[in-house]
């Protein structure tokens, strides 16, 4: 993983020299600045059991199921900034989620299931383009933190800077990269944290229809060197959202989505996940700044 990590920087170092000659085909002398809000939205998920002691017994386990409530609220929009060869990206996603049970035996309880904030800022290099597919280095410095400590730990607070390769702005790639990590975790005050690894992103949107819209995003990171043992340090992290969005009305969007989580931690031979579907209701729109 480590050779992988040295030969990745090497092909960032010397990609654009290397095609020099391929990127006549990149338009040139264009400048545009579009605010997109990927996402504002509301997600709802709720299940309401009725006399569930009466079948405490029964075998048929939605009779006896424990109630709950999920709500997760999103904001997700992207400043992006396109000039001749180069696209510069600054982006804000922020989300908070909670779920409620209520046990028919037990006391109400509620759990936050979603908690981040993620600043990124990323520049691509458009070397070669073809078929409205355009391929070269990228860059990115991204800051990762919560709204609220958790019940167990303090707030995460990561930044992280990546070097990479990367395909973007086709009408159905918006973005596919492989880059080498570095962060710097300062979740936990006395034991500061600089880990390397290796990361595997995308993002993909396709049109079905007119006013509807398939996207699949995520990201796979796996890390392989660190400066101090934290149990609780990540080995290996896979997020996924898949969305279907039809439009209702003007920018109003509504639509199913399944969300899933996996990773595995240093102190633990067991993998945790979490997955969460639901149905999302959502405000979506673009704006042309220049």
């Amino acid at each position: 993983m480590k050779r992988f990590f040295v030969f990745l920087v090497f092909l960032i170092s010397f990609a654009p020299a290397a095609w020099a000659d391929a990127d006549a085909e990149v338009s040139t002398d264009v400048s545009k600045l579009v605010l997109s809000i990927r996402r504002i939205g509301l997600d709802l998920s709720k299940t309401q059991v009725s006399n569930a002691a009466e079948y405490a017994d029964s075998p048929v386990s939605a009779l006896n199921a424990t109630s709950q409530d999920y709500i997760k609220g999103v904001f997700d929009t992207i400043l992006e900034y396109t000039k001749n060869k180069f696209k510069w990206d600054n982006s804000l996603f922020m989300e908070y989620g909670r779920t409620t049970l209520k046990p028919y035996n037990a006391p109400e309880t509620t759990d936050e299931n979603a908690d981040k904030i993620l600043f990124s800022s990323d520049v691509s290099y458009a070397c070669w383009e073809f078929s409205g597919l355009k391929f070269g280095p990228t860059v990115r410095g991204a800051y990762e933190t919560q709204f609220a400590d958790s019940t167990e730990s303090p707030r995460q607070n990561i930044i992280r800077s990546s070097a990479g390769i990367s395909l973007f702005d086709h009408k159905i790639v918006k973005s596919l990269y492989l880059t080498g990590v570095h962060e710097y975790d300062f979740t936990y005050a006395h034991e500061q944290n600089s880990k390397l690894g290796a990361e595997f992103g995308w993002r993909l949107e396709y049109v079905v229809r007119k006013g509807v819209k398939f996207s699949f995003d995520g990201y796979y990171r796996e890390y392989f060197d660190y400066s101090e043992y934290i149990s609780t340090d990540l080995e290996r992290d896979l997020s996924a959202v898949i969305r279907l969005d039809t439009n209702l009305w003007n920018k109003f969007s509504m639509g199913p989505y399944a969300q899933y989580r996996l990773a595995k931690a240093r102190g633990t031979d067991l993998y945790g996940s979490n997955f969460i579907f639901g149905i999302s209701f959502n405000y979506i729109t673009k704006f042309l700044l220049n």
